[in-house]
């Protein structure tokens, strides 16, 4: 599921950046809009970034000071190639840590935490918002949507399934629910409506189940496979666009179902969704460490062999502990990591709101710091 989890940032991306600026441009607020689109687009950059150093550095500060050296010798292939070795000096450690919070930003690569490899992505995909809504702001609501489908249309022509899609269709998502003559028609087809997005979501999990590698292995996909080949640009990853392409369909299915609405606006998936952000921050460098030690053993030594180059020569890794106790040690790591979440939204994300915040001060000049009144009509 971690590709449409990639695809479903991306389409609220597009959604949620882009309610307030319509709402502004359809009640006629266009220059509030253009200057709250310009503030957001700062805002977003430190708001992003400033979080995701921090998980490196804390994932920094776990290597170094031996915390995935378990980790890094279990029989999981995949923790196995996520954890780093400590650097050879005091020296290069800091150099390490300085070029992976670069690298991050411009190739998607962190020694320290891979799977912050989709953040540049997704914070080019933020831009593009910003970009998109500051170019359409004066255009008529059903030119803007039209503007959407074509630009939705250009990167899936490109097989690009990772980001443009899915922006795009966060963008229409965002004006279809602000418009008035669609409430009015759904409102006036509700049993239509329920039936149709039911379906919707229906086929939207069923392509995000789409495996990332041998899909012949079973018939479904092998199928899905074969459809793929001509439903999709051709060199396009299969694997990349069947998740995006559920994804998205389960957005609008949702979007267009108010039983589906009522039941996901619950207050625990509501609290879920606002500590998604710090899950995915957190969760890799928790797995290597908290999750390696309950399932493995604190007491375990590493028996793997290296040669000169520090190449593994050696499969003897350490197996688990009990396989049980996966069935006890996983909900239990799973209450902790949301705990640790819920205490980075309490503490790390207002931190980070607060520098952001600062840097503006002193960067903004006088008159952009000054909140006009929005004039709604």
């Amino acid at each position: 599921m971690g590709r449409a989890s990639v695809a479903a940032f991306a389409i609220l991306s597009g959604y949620v950046n882009a309610l307030k600026p319509i709402k502004q441009t359809r009640a006629g607020n266009t220059d509030a809009a253009l200057s709250g689109i310009a503030k957001s687009a700062f805002r977003r950059t430190g708001r992003f970034v400033l979080p995701a150093m921090v998980a490196t550095l804390l994932s920094w500060l776990l290597c170094q000071f031996g915390g995935y050296r378990l980790a890094s010798v279990v029989d999981s292939a995949w923790i196995r190639d996520t954890s780093p070795r400590p650097s050879t000096s005091f020296a290069a450690a800091f150099y390490d840590l300085f070029a992976n919070m670069i690298t991050t930003w411009t190739d998607g690569g962190n020694e320290y935490d891979k799977i912050q490899w989709t953040l540049t992505y997704l914070l080019r995909g933020s831009m593009l918002v910003y970009l998109t809504l500051f170019a359409t702001a004066y255009l008529q609501p059903k030119y803007r949507m039209l503007a959407y489908g074509i630009m939705f249309l250009y990167y899936w022509a490109g097989g690009e399934a990772l980001i443009g899609i899915n922006i795009y269709a966060g963008l229409l998502l965002a004006e279809l629910s602000l418009d008035p003559a669609v409430h009015n028609y759904v409102s006036e087809h509700q049993y239509l409506f329920s039936v149709n997005s039911f379906f919707l979501m229906v086929i939207g999990l069923f392509f995000m189940s789409y495996p990332e590698e041998n899909p012949e292995w079973a018939r479904w996909s092998m199928t899905l496979y074969n459809l793929g080949n001509h439903l999709f640009p051709y060199g396009s990853e299969t694997p990349r666009f069947y998740p995006a392409l559920g994804t998205i369909l389960l957005a609008f299915g949702i979007n267009f179902n108010s039983t589906a609405k009522r039941v996901l606006s619950n207050t625990y998936l509501c609290w879920m969704g606002k500590v998604s952000f710090g899950i995915y921050l957190l969760h890799a460098p928790l797995i290597r460490t908290l999750l390696t030690w309950m399932l493995y053993g604190l007491s375990s030594q590493p028996r793997g062999i290296k040669d000169s180059l520090e190449n593994d020569i050696s499969s003897d890794w350490i197996p688990l502990t009990h396989r049980w106790m996966v069935v006890v040690v996983v909900p239990v790591f799973y209450v902790l990591l949301y705990r640790i979440a819920h205490l980075w939204v309490l503490h790390v994300d207002p931190w980070c709101g607060r520098v952001t915040n600062w840097v503006e001060e002193q960067v903004f000049r006088e008159d952009a710091k000054i909140e006009k009144p929005l004039l709604l009509a």
